[in-house]
């Protein structure tokens, strides 16, 4: 049997600018970073987007490493990783010219992969790379070309699964559900498989029903009832375990994912109101993805001008909120006087850059656009008191570097299953109307 080979990867920019960790997250082989990747680096250094921030921050990095040494024959990366090299531009080959003629960036890395994989016969040359047609443009040079592996979650159907259903649930331990307040033991339940701190489920037994929720530190089963919150009523089992979920103050950390309508950030804003006085401050926020992947500078007016487009969503779930009450109400007038003195915050997520988030209820809607960097970014600034929301759609992703098995929605949701202060509710009912449902499932 021959002995494996040494592998080469050589990285893309978007790969960087993903995770500006990524050179330490491939093990023992050797990393070649094209000296165009370089280049195109230095564009994404200006500017106040998360985007911006990696390149800058992976540019540290690159800094750090090398110091004053020499490049040319490698920079060590640390105990059990390869080495990093900076690898200049090389010419075309005759197969690449005809092919791709155009002297693009994307074009000068396939040439620098194609050389090495000539260069370097005992070593496997893998281009790494988010963009899917540069993948394609590799391998129809023969070229080896994966995307970036390392935070991918593994199981996306657990993910996407709907509540679990207990369908034969002995009807003696749905009444008690009912008559002990304080939950069921756990034990009483004889279940056989494997249960998540904060799990909900419905527990059913022909017409009796109850919902349901595991409190790991009680290790008791207890009965979720449907909480109203400034106005908003769950309408359905997904809507009341989230609600419950954003209520709990044990629980500090939740993710809802779900197709547009099922009411994610309806719920979460509703949740954030009807708890206004446990937090200084309610913080609802999204990543503005340009579309078209065009600055926000082409856009007329001033800053505030711009952005508005991109927050008029989240204003609308506000908008519904205010008018389930009279204009007169209290209840309206504080949403605006919130709003007003700041305890209310609607900004783009960029804003939120050295904010401190202590007693904050922080709402981060359209966290499917997030990378797994940035969702950590974000809870890691999460201070005393703080409560973080991530909302998204999974299935409706808008940057085209993130899919549904690695973006950063879909990977806080994997690797924080189990902890317990953490909760996931996926939501499959949509509730604005019956046309927006049947659009939303058929079209």
């Amino acid at each position: 049997m021959s002995p494996k080979k040494k592998k080469i990867f050589v990285l893309d920019t978007n790969v960087l600018l993903h995770d500006f960790n990524s050179i330490f997250k491939f093990q023992e082989n050797d990393i070649v970073l094209p000296i165009v990747v370089l280049e195109e680096l230095d564009h994404f250094k200006k500017g106040n987007d998360l985007i911006n921030f990696h390149a800058r921050e992976f540019t540290r990095v690159l800094d750090n490493l090398s110091g004053d040494k020499e490049t040319t024959g490698g920079i060590e990366l640390g105990d059990g990783l390869g080495k990093l090299y900076i690898e200049t531009g090389k010419p075309f080959s005759s197969n690449l010219i005809n092919s791709f003629p155009e002297h693009v960036p994307d074009h000068r890395i396939l040439a620098i992969a194609e050389y090495l994989k000539e260069k370097k016969k005992t070593h496997q040359v893998i281009l790494v790379t988010k963009d899917i047609n540069l993948r394609m443009k590799a391998k129809s040079l023969g070229l080896k070309a994966q995307d970036y592996q390392n935070d991918k979650v593994t199981d996306i159907d657990l993910i996407q699964s709907a509540a679990l259903i207990r369908s034969k649930t002995p009807p003696e331990l749905i009444g008690r559900l009912y008559d002990e307040p304080e939950g069921v033991p756990f034990d009483d339940f004889g279940f056989d498989d494997t249960f998540y701190p904060h799990q909900y489920f419905v527990m059913k037994n022909g017409s009796q029903s109850a919902l349901a929720h595991y409190d790991v530190d009680k290790n008791v089963i207890e009965r979720v009832e449907k909480r109203h919150a400034y106005g908003i009523e769950p309408r359905n089992a997904e809507q009341a375990f989230s609600m419950d979920a954003l209520m709990r103050p044990e629980i500090q950390l939740v993710a809802l994912t779900g197709k547009a309508g099922t009411g994610k950030t309806l719920l979460s804003l509703a949740a954030a109101l009807a708890q206004r006085r446990d937090y200084q401050q309610i913080y609802l926020a999204r990543p503005i993805v340009p579309l078209s992947n065009r600055d926000l500078g082409y856009l007329p007016g001033d800053a505030q001008e711009k952005i508005g487009p991109y927050m008029a969503p989240l204003f609308d779930n506000l908008s519904v909120i205010k008018h389930n009450f009279s204009p007169t109400s209290q209840d309206f007038q504080r949403i605006d006087d919130m709003l007003k003195s700041d305890k209310l915050v609607i900004e783009p997520l960029a804003y939120i850059r050295g904010r401190s988030l202590s007693r904050v209820f922080f709402i981060v809607d359209e966290a499917q656009n997030l990378t797994p960097h940035e969702v950590k970014t974000i809870i890691t600034r999460a201070g005393e008191g703080t409560k973080i929301i991530f909302t998204g759609d999974i299935q409706q992703i808008d940057s085209p570097y993130l899919d549904l098995k690695s973006n950063g929605l879909s990977y806080l949701a994997e690797k924080m299953r189990g902890q317990n202060v953490f909760a996931h509710i996926n939501l499959v009912k949509g509730e604005r109307s019956p046309l927006a449902e049947l659009a939303s499932d058929l079209l």
